[in-house]
């Protein structure tokens, strides 16, 4: 089990919890000041919590060890849990513009003083779970953190918004305040799947130079040439490759060992976790594998 995924799997427990018990005041308060403002969001909160309790769910799959069949772990498990708060998102983003549109066209009556209350204890509520997850190298965890950070921009909106309700009767600047984060929590959502995708497709993790390290190793004592190079990360977090070395077959057993172990030594400061290191050798013009 990762020191990573341990954490974040405790994170994401911790902001869970938090976000479901303010679900519950949320809609007891909604309920008390029949404020259909707070129980809509009360909705969205619920559904964060079940996208915080998914990828809870997801991240402690992550966490088992490599078997039959998963030869390489669990740990994409976490990057599923990514995806689905990730579209969770989209679609609670997508129904609040909907019903913000509606009321920014037909302004309703809404109590300030109340909201203002709730607007705090939501602040503090969301940032709390905030904080448990930003900054997590997990991309389940950033996917997770967006819902929060939307949750705690959302609340920072209602309390401006309330006071000025409150003192200048804008009953139209709550409508307005909701399209601006969430148009801007949208942007974050699509950066955050943008860079799940590229893991799972493969793509050569962002900071390692494949070029560089080929060149590298190629100046090594003993290796004649280096191909089939692959680099890619698992979760976005572990960076894995395998490659092939062209090597005399005069070569020494000791020198090719130590020729691998410097290798290793190389891509491990390079921040690369797994390597597979293959040897092929050349004989008389001919290469055997």
């Amino acid at each position: 089990m990762s020191t990573i995924h341990t954490k974040s799997q405790k994170n994401l427990k911790s902001a869970f919890w938090i976000n479901l018990i303010f679900t519950v005041i949320e809609i007891i308060g909604g309920i008390m000041t029949n404020s259909i403002a707070i129980l809509s969001d009360a909705v969205h909160d619920l559904g964060d919590s079940i996208s915080l309790g998914i990828a809870w769910g997801l991240e402690l799959i992550s966490n088992k060890k490599p078997d039959k069949n998963y030869t390489f772990g669990y740990e994409r498990f976490s990057l599923l849990g990514g995806i689905i708060s990730s579209l969770v998102l989209v679609g609670g983003s997508v129904f609040i513009l909907t019903e913000t549109i509606s009321r920014l066209l037909t302004p309703q009556q809404v109590n300030p003083l109340g909201m203002l209350a709730f607007s705090i204890i939501g602040i503090v509520f969301n940032y709390i779970a905030y904080r448990r997850v930003h900054g997590s190298p997990s991309l389940n965890e950033k996917a997770v953190s967006l819902h929060l950070l939307e949750d705690v921009l959302g609340w920072v909106a209602v309390f401006i918004g309330s006071l000025a309700i409150y003192f200048f009767g804008w009953h139209f600047l709550d409508p307005l305040l909701s399209i601006f984060i969430t148009g801007f929590i949208l942007l974050h959502v699509i950066r955050t799947l943008r860079e799940i995708f590229t893991v799972l497709l493969q793509k050569a993790p962002k900071g390692i130079d494949i070029d560089e390290i080929k060149d590298h190793i190629n100046q090594m004592d003993h290796c004649i040439d280096i191909y089939h190079t692959h680099l890619w990360s698992l979760d976005g977090e572990q960076v894995m490759l395998s490659t092939t070395i062209l090597i005399d077959s005069n070569t020494p057993i000791e020198d090719i060992t130590a020729l691998k172990k410097n290798i290793k030594l190389y891509l491990k400061s390079k921040g690369i976790t797994h390597i597979t290191i293959e040897c092929a050798f050349k004989k008389g013009g001919t290469t055997n594998a």
